[in-house]
């Protein structure tokens, strides 16, 4: 009997025994090929010595201390780093311990700043219907996801609105052309800026390309430059949440390098640490660390484990190894060539409706009706069984349901590594196939 209070109160799930490269070994030595890195989380491989040396060497020097003495090579360190990776625009860097509380700590630090300029009204959030956020009151408030947030529903922030997101399969007019259709989204922000009042608005939180809830989606050119402009306007702060599709995942860095612009806060994680430790970062402009230092001199917030040593030197390693190996042009790389299996094999399949996504970060949306994009019925749980259809070939897949309004539509996320070999994508193109058609026959 397991006493893990585990996600299905129903079931135990299978124990993972060690893993190498892009595999994982369940405890009786069956192999599964990690085609979504956990949750876009493993990218750099489950075996890499460095970063098991990095862990190693911190924790014979020093494996805690608490910020409010001390501060650590290894975090002074990893922050100069992701720093520089933002060609310092973003130079400060508050650590944490997972996206969640990173999510949260940046709608507190946008709360912060303006309470320190003397506009301590600006404390409503937006953000997007079918976004993820995190699961933490305040990121779970600010997450557009309506089955995350329907159970916790009495608990939620009350200053938060949502607008649609740059969806274009779903939510272009006949005829509309991409741009037409980002700038449309676009000026959603801006009336509902004017509707809640200029001066009541802290800041609009988006995923740059939204990961779990709708499946690698990424906005239309020019949609985020609009977006920039209409918060610069109105002195709301631009909450980039790059937690999954940030660190190399799609082809750069950091996904904004793509839009053309740079956020007032960026939140990363994942694919910071690369799941060897649990980390997440919250990178800010100057003038918001400015309005601290000037201000009340402090941002009350902070957990135990913040800048953690041995997580910043872990993390940092990763980075070093994405560096030295050039994964993030890997990603790139690989990514265009996964998206060509999947193209080549499910390109005019009749329940693969769209496919979709940036580098290594990539979407399939299933439908029923190809032509009309019609849903499958949600009872069916098509997400769900072919999860486990994809499992018994050997394969992990990152599957969502509710895709469309938070009920409606499946879609499979792949992530794989960063080192993920042209054979491995091709296996992950041919063990897919077989799941789906095990489930959705053509």
């Amino acid at each position: 009997m397991s006493h893990v209070f585990h996600r299905s109160t129903r079931s135990v799930p299978l124990t993972a025994s060690h893993g190498s490269g892009s595999v994982i070994f369940d405890k009786s030595g069956r192999a599964y090929l990690d085609a979504c890195g956990g949750a876009a989380v493993s990218c750099i491989g489950h075996d890499d010595t460095d970063v098991m040396a990095a862990i190693a060497e911190q924790t014979g020097k020093l494996a805690y201390a608490h910020t409010s003495f001390f501060t650590s090579e290894a975090a002074e360190e990893l922050a100069t780093v992701l720093s520089a990776s933002t060609f310092h625009q973003l130079p400060k860097v508050y650590f944490t311990c997972d996206g969640s509380e990173a999510c949260e700590t940046a709608l507190k630090m946008a709360h912060g700043y303006h309470r320190e300029r003397g506009e301590p009204q600006r404390t409503h959030i937006i953000a997007r219907r079918q976004s993820y956020h995190g699961n933490t009151l305040g990121a779970l408030s600010a997450g557009g996801n309506m089955w995350r947030r329907a159970i916790y529903g009495a608990l939620m922030l009350p200053s938060v609105s949502h607008i649609d997101p740059c969806y274009f399969y779903r939510g272009a007019k006949q005829g509309e052309s991409p741009e037409a259709y980002g700038w449309r989204m676009a000026a959603q922000l801006e009336a509902e800026i004017v509707r809640i009042g200029p001066e009541n608005v802290s800041c609009f939180m988006a995923e740059t390309v939204v990961g779990a809830t709708l499946g690698c989606v990424a906005a239309e050119v020019g949609y985020f430059k609009a977006i920039r402009d209409i918060c610069d306007r109105h002195g709301v702060l631009l909450v980039l949440d790059e937690v999954m599709c940030g660190m190399g995942r799609t082809g750069t860095l950091h996904a904004f390098e793509q839009e053309g612009i740079v956020p007032d806060i960026l939140v990363v994680a994942k694919g910071l640490g690369a799941g060897y430790v649990p980390l997440g970062a919250v990178l800010c402009r100057q003038q918001i660390f400015d309005s601290f230092r000037d201000g009340s001199g402090a941002f009350v917030h902070g957990h135990t484990f913040v800048g953690h040593p041995v997580a910043c030197a872990a993390a940092l390693a990763v980075q070093k190894t994405i560096a030295a190996k050039n994964l993030v042009q890997a990603s790139a790389r690989q990514g265009d060539k996964l998206r060509n299996l999947l193209v080549e094999r499910f390109g005019q399949h009749p329940h693969i409706g769209d496919i979709r996504g940036r580098g290594l970060f990539v979407g399939l949306e299933l439908v029923e009706d190809r032509a009309t994009k019609k849903p499958f019925d949600a009872v069916l749980q098509r997400h769900a069984a072919i999860k486990q259809a994809a499992m018994e070939q050997g394969l992990l897949i990152y599957p969502g349901g509710g895709t469309i309004d938070g009920r409606q539509g499946d879609h499979i996320l792949l992530a794989p590594h960063y080192i993920v070999t042209d054979s491995e994508l091709e296996s992950i193109a041919v063990l897919l196939s077989r799941a789906i058609d095990a489930v959705m026959p053509c």
